[in-house]
């Protein structure tokens, strides 16, 4: 009797937990259904219907806007592209500090070390005006390279904290053996523990490209041309003095999460595996 009442009971805890789960994603999902509902409605429907209500009929042209008129092609093409420089800078300079760090002995490791965590309390807001002063002088303001560098500053930090878990935990005997057999740094560096390291890599890199993706602050400041706008801040385009194209925000903002969404959801379990195995292993 005892044995069925406490099989009973958590067949009762187990639907409770799911249930719990199942309301907390819904609850995570309908800011995204709202703002789809959002981008197929005008002016007149996003204030005088309710928020979730259906748009009748969806317009599916403020997405043929967007992209047409409002130049969001060459915003989502100004992303892609710096997104994808930073994060591969990024990842391979984080990967290089790590492994000197790591699993090289030298006197001030354990000082640069320090100096990169230090990065991880500065706010981004207080870096503005002196990275603005400095890249006026080397005349950089409204080029993409400012943006390149300033990702890739301000990610090496947490990246670094990352890899620092699996990169201790990788065996030292294999790189005794590549040693013996005449294999030098930099090709042990590429050849065995860059291979070695694919999962946390993985992590980082996803880590990385929704940092950059949807960074606003600092291309809002260093660029003022379109040629070089992403689509965080290309939204601003639909906003004037007098009239705001609330539609077509609405279609800006759902183009620009999408790809997120898409990756994060096939890659996921990707990102738990990375930081997983580290901090297990570590």
């Amino acid at each position: 009797m005892e044995k069925s009442t406490y099989i009973y009971m958590k067949k009762i805890g187990m639907f409770l937990f799911y249930m719990m789960l199942f309301l907390v994603g819904g609850l995570q999902i309908l800011p995204l259904v709202w703002l789809l509902f959002f981008s197929l409605k005008n002016n007149q429907e996003v204030f005088n219907t309710p928020l979730f209500s259906l748009p009748s009929p969806p317009r599916w042209e403020n997405y043929v806007k967007v992209w047409v008129e409002g130049d969001i092609g060459l915003y989502f093409f100004n992303s892609l592209w710096i997104t994808t420089v930073s994060v591969i800078f990024t990842v391979l300079l984080a990967s290089f500090v790590t492994f000197a760090i790591t699993r090289m002995n030298w006197k001030l490791k354990h000082v640069v070390l320090g100096l990169f965590m230090v990065g991880l309390m500065i706010p981004i807001h207080s870096t503005l005006i002196p990275l603005f002063n400095f890249f006026m002088k080397v005349k950089l303001i409204d080029h993409p390279m400012s943006i390149v560098l300033t990702n890739i500053g301000f990610n090496l930090p947490i990246t670094i904290m990352i890899l620092l878990g699996f990169y201790n935990a990788l065996p030292r005997e294999l790189e005794e053996s590549a040693v013996m057999d005449g294999c030098s740094v930099h090709r042990m560096f590429f050849q065995v523990i860059l291979p070695m390291t694919s999962p946390v890599i993985v992590t980082t890199t996803i880590i990385n490209m929704i940092y950059n993706w949807n960074e606003f602050v600092f291309v809002n400041t260093f660029i003022s041309s379109d040629e070089y706008k992403t689509l965080t801040v290309g939204i601003q385009n639909f906003i004037g003095q007098y009239t705001t194209d609330w539609g077509a925000i609405g279609a800006t903002l759902m183009i620009s999460v999408l790809p997120i969404l898409i990756i994060f959801f096939f890659l996921s379990n990707k990102i738990m595996e990375g930081i997983t195995a580290g901090a297990i292993k570590g």
